[in-house]
């Protein structure tokens, strides 16, 4: 099929889908509702469905009373049965997919069930409706013209007890549909790939002699393949190579620390920037309009969502359905899912910025965040802080994690930061004030705390050698995929370990 009538006609069958998409825009309460009908009713058969009582449940607020919310390790031992072959537990069709997950502190890994309603009606619908909404908001796109350049995780899958395990990327690469594979490089054998600086010369030998118009993955890996591509080919900018890029499809960390460098590496004006926010467990929200900081929650992929206020998180009969959010607080998400997650505490900290229709922005994790002294630092408020102090010093940074000097005698507790600058500021001091300034304007509890000296002294702050956080990942072969450090942590452990490896 020639290259330009593919474009028009996939272009055509993505546009068709917003139709569907106008529907939970326009009852989204009534989309939300039937959701969570669907799951109960097809589960109730379940061990899951049985214990509370599916079959008889005709309202919301009879499965908020009946099922508990739960974290992982509650239902741990559930998905260890299931990896181990028995069916039926909590999702009534055969799992046989494992996402392998685990967080940047703790190397205890998670297992989180992928089902194929989960596959189908979520995972690859999302991919269809990013294309959609982009293609609905620009309506002169080439993007079937040529390929995505997808940097997905660097882990193969591995079977066990004849399930199998790895990255959400590779279970998704290993059954992505045609259509995908056809048009997106590398190719899944390279995708695949387990070694991350093998796979990254192989994507670049792969990728260069493509018509690349799209690129999608995690925005701190992705600048490491591009800034190692123009490396390679000796150009100036990623349009000497790829002429026809236009978009960016990007999620799994803030974008925000990162901005400045990509425009450096994409100067051209109309160049499109698309979040989205997916994780193991779910997709869940895609940026709608160009130009936008807000996500549109999608409700129709079988996730039935729930939200308790931070300010009383830890108190579970606080959860509220989504046609009781006030805009502005600050949410943790709960979600029930097509692949048997019943009232599941994700992790994830959200904010309403709209609800007509339901737009959110991520503000950090549940666990992600400071609050030694009562400061309640947010990872909002960091990357707010350092996007400031970076146009104002003309600074660009690479990664950065901080956590608390606790208290010893009489002496202040204070923050401690870490930070790896591509392009460093002049006057690390200046640099440290003005952070410490944004912080209290953006946080009043922080402001509270740092008042005189009270609880806090001036935060310390470490220039990174090159490749810090690189090489501290390297160790924990965490490189590549959704794997990031922790921004803000409450432990330092890890602060000290990283304080360890910069001196070497």
């Amino acid at each position: 099929m020639p290259i330009p009538l593919f474009n028009s006609i996939a272009s055509w069958l993505l546009r068709k889908r917003y139709h569907q998409i106008e529907l939970f825009l326009k009852y989204p309460l009534e989309v939300q509702d039937e959701v969570l009908r669907h799951l109960m009713d097809f589960s109730e058969d379940t061990m899951i469905g049985k214990q509370y009582g599916f079959k008889d449940m005709p309202k919301y607020d009879e499965f908020k009373n009946r099922v508990p919310i739960v974290s992982y390790e509650d239902i741990a031992p559930l998905i260890e049965r299931t990896r181990k072959g028995e069916q039926n537990l909590f999702w009534p069709t055969t799992i046989k997919w494992f996402a392998k997950s685990s967080g940047t502190t703790n190397a205890k890994s998670k297992f989180i069930p992928v089902s194929s309603e989960a596959l189908e009606d979520c995972h690859y619908k999302s991919s269809k409706d990013l294309l959609c909404l982009y293609l609905n908001n620009n309506e002169n796109s080439q993007l079937f013209t040529g390929k995505s350049l997808r940097l997905g995780g660097s882990k193969e899958l591995y079977e066990d007890n004849g399930t199998f395990f790895g990255d959400l990327s590779a279970i998704l690469i290993d059954n992505m549909p045609l259509w995908a594979e056809y048009s997106s490089t590398p190719s899944n054998k390279v995708s695949l790939m387990s070694e991350w600086e093998s796979k990254l010369e192989a994507i670049i030998e792969e990728s260069i002699r493509e018509n690349v118009t799209s690129l999608a993955g995690v925005p701190s890996w992705m600048l490491v393949l591009l800034n190692q591509v123009l490396e390679k080919t000796g150009k100036n900018h990623l349009f000497e190579i790829w002429e026809n890029l236009e978009v960016y499809f990007h999620g799994g960390v803030s974008f925000i620390p990162y901005k400045n460098q990509y425009k450096n590496l994409l100067p051209r004006k109309k160049f499109n920037y698309y979040e989205t926010y997916n994780a193991s467990e779910g997709f869940f929200g895609i940026q709608d309009r160009n130009n936008s900081d807000d996500l549109l929650l999608m409700l129709d992929y079988g996730i039935f969502y729930e939200f308790i206020p931070m300010d009383s998180y830890g108190n579970e009969d606080s959860a509220i359905p989504l046609w009781e959010v006030q805009l502005g607080i600050n949410y943790a998400m709960v979600i029930t899912t097509n692949a048997g997650l019943w009232r599941y505490k994700i992790g994830d900290t959200i904010r309403f910025t709209s609800k007509d229709p339901y737009r959110i922005r991520i503000t950090g994790r549940t666990k992600h965040h400071i609050n030694a002294f009562g400061e309640e630092l947010i990872i909002e408020n960091a990357e707010e802080a350092l996007k400031q102090i970076c146009q104002k010093t003309d600074a660009e940074i690479m990664d950065y994690t901080a956590a608390p000097i606790f208290m010893t005698g009489n002496d202040k507790g204070a923050h401690e930061w870490i930070i790896e600058f591509r392009k460093p500021p002049e006057d690390i001091a200046y640099f440290t004030e003005f952070l410490d300034n944004a912080l209290k304007s953006l946080n009043s509890d922080y402001e509270a705390k740092r008042y005189n000296n009270i609880t806090l002294k001036m935060p310390k702050v470490h220039m990174a050698r090159k490749n810090l956080f690189h090489d501290w990942l390297k160790s924990k072969n965490k490189l590549g995929g959704q794997h990031k450090i922790p921004r803000l942590s409450n432990e330092r452990a890890y602060l000290d370990e990283l304080l360890q490896m910069n001196m070497q």
